[in-house]
């Protein structure tokens, strides 16, 4: 009987939303340097992380890889430490913990209104009628009078940030914690004791879950993967023309290339490697990169790492077979091996069956869109050679498409997990079982052209004006680091600390965010950030930050906060 090979990988990351510049005032009084400027981190923690490590844990059976980036692991821990010491750098976790909300300052305030109605309001306010209220108060207010929201009591600030924290609760946590029941019955009428008991369940949850990831892993039921240390765009860390490999007219930026690209991308992948090793007991056996993105030359740096596989996206390999001049009508459903990278095999995400649980699924009932896709892979297995065992990769964030899902996509898991689970022909598994298995030899790509899983292309972090004035600034304060590093006037912690704050600096969401398609709310605020990160790069070198890094790169972007949360992926 002729099966398939299923391997979900569900990528788990967010950048740094720290600020890791000096103290700054925020609310009432001064805070430590390492605020945290936006909550997503722990949000998406007591929400999607704790609920896919419970749809596992109530699957037994089914198998998969989980990719963290090892700047989330760190954000992670960093929130860990604050609910042991109870001194808290998120400023909404301090609100909550803040047992006099009448009396708070009309920063703290606005705060509060500007942050807690951040959600996806169909599936995440409009079934909670109490929280509901909330936002029509809000609405009516606001429309009253711009200034009127100081009136507000604090009764309506305490059930505001209350009812907020257990929208963001994952539903199979609601399901085992009888406090979340019991909160979410009273509706109304939280006081300090309420919101305490709220803070200590959200600690509890958030300390327990690296843990569980580890213990998943330990049993046999998932492959942990990681990503190079900060989520950098390597291919073009390496060189900038890789973005004319699927575009060739792409604008590039002024500098010629990164300085010093190479030895970034090294160090980021060792980093990794590292991090990896220390939580988990081992490196991993292999890596997701930032975006998919790869380039002949990356790939190779992953190779002499002692990666053992990556994946990426189908577009990549789509361009790579025109490039080499090959057809494949089944190329993505088994894995490859490129010619300059022996040793490390290539796998490739299917990308429509990925994108309809990112985004169409949402819009159908759990049990419809789980056959559907059960379906899919049926034929998919049908319309295979004789003895080909397809291999196919679904592969999306594993964070943030869930919003969109009634029930933040329970029932979508339970009937899907329980379909494979039974199922005779399709099993799930992980790209390092496969590896141990005997298989025929993975076919041979001769060419790799440079792409990520967005179009193929490297197009959404390279290629238009703000975006390109980004790298422009990022490469000014690599050539400065540089010069100050080579000076010896460093000692080796400093020099630690500029490495550290480097790597932050090039991550690849700030260029991401530089878009018009995205939210002008989100993008002047990781404007605002991406900026602030190199001024500090620049006063650990010991130097004045240029006057530029005062100016917004986006034009006529907005200055307030995110309003809205990147999707699974754009297609």
């Amino acid at each position: 009987m002729k099966t398939l090979d299923l391997v979900f990988l569900w990528h788990m990351h967010q950048p740094d939303y720290r600020d890791h510049g000096a103290a700054s005032r925020v609310g009432a009084g001064d805070t430590a340097a390492g605020e945290f400027v936006l909550p997503w981190v722990y949000l998406h923690a007591m929400k999607d992380y704790a609920d896919m490590a419970a749809h596992l844990e109530r699957h037994p059976q089914i198998r998969c890889v989980v990719n963290f980036v090892p700047v989330l692991l760190d954000q992670i821990e960093d929130y860990v430490q604050q609910f042991a010491s109870g001194e808290f750098r998120d400023p909404l976790l301090r609100m909550l913990g803040t047992r006099d909300l009448e009396h708070i300052s009309e920063a703290d305030r606005h705060l509060l209104l500007a942050t807690c109605f951040r959600s996806n309001h169909v599936t995440m306010l409009a079934p909670f009628p109490r929280y509901q209220r909330l936002h029509d108060l809000y609405l009516l207010a606001a429309h009253e009078h711009p200034a009127a929201s100081r009136y507000f009591s604090g009764a309506y600030f305490s059930d505001l940030v209350t009812w907020y924290h257990l929208a963001w609760t994952g539903e199979s946590e609601r399901r085992r914690n009888p406090l979340l029941a019991t909160l979410m019955s009273q509706g109304e009428g939280y006081d300090a004791d309420d919101r305490q008991r709220l803070l200590t369940s959200i600690g509890e949850l958030i300390t327990g879950l690296i843990p569980r990831w580890r213990a998943l892993a330990a049993r046999g039921q998932v492959e942990l993967s990681t990503t190079p240390q900060t989520h950098p765009l390597s291919p073009l860390m390496l060189d900038f023309r890789a973005a004319r490999e699927s575009l060739p007219e792409a604008p590039l930026p002024f500098n010629a290339a990164y300085p010093g690209g190479r030895s970034r991308v090294i160090a980021q992948i060792e980093a990794a490697r590292s991090s990896h090793a220390r939580r988990f007991g081992a490196p991993p056996v292999g890596m997701w990169p930032a975006e998919g993105a790869v380039s002949e030359d990356f790939v190779k740096h992953l190779a002499a790492a002692g990666c053992r596989w990556i994946a990426s996206g189908e577009g990549v390999l789509r361009n790579s077979l025109t490039a080499s001049r090959m057809t494949d009508p089944a190329a993505a459903y088994h894995p490859w091996q490129l010619e300059k990278a022996p040793g490390l095999t290539l796998y490739f995400r299917d990308e429509r069956l990925s994108d309809l649980i990112g985004f169409d699924y949402a819009k159908w009932h759990g049990r419809d869109a789980a056959q559907h896709l059960v379906n899919q892979l049926e034929a998919i297995l049908d319309a295979a050679g004789e003895n080909a065992t397809p291999v196919v990769s679904i592969i999306l964030d594993g964070e943030n498409a869930w919003e969109h899902y009634p029930y933040n996509g329970y029932y979508f898991f339970d009937d899907l997990y329980g379909l494979l689970a039974e199922h005779p022909r399709i099993r799930s598994t992980t790209y390092g079982d496969l590896m141990t298995r005997a298989r025929p030899p993975a076919a041979v790509l001769p060419h790799l052209t440079a792409g990520s899983w967005v179009y193929g292309t490297l197009s959404t972090w390279i290629g238009d004006e703000a975006k390109n004035r980004g790298w422009d600034l990022l490469c000014e304060a690599k050539q400065s680091c540089d010069r100050v590093l080579a000076s010896g006037r460093l000692d080796a912690a400093q020099i630690a600390a500029v490495e550290a704050q480097l790597a932050i600096c090039e991550s690849s969401d700030w260029f991401w965010w530089f878009g018009d398609y995205n939210p002008s709310a989100a993008v002047a605020s990781f404007d605002s950030l991406y900026r602030r990160n190199l001024e500090r790069l620049y006063r650990l070198l010991q130097l004045q930050p240029p006057s530029q890094l005062d100016t917004p790169i986006c034009a006529g972007s907005a200055t307030a906060e995110s309003g809205s949360m990147r999707r699974a992926t754009v297609s």
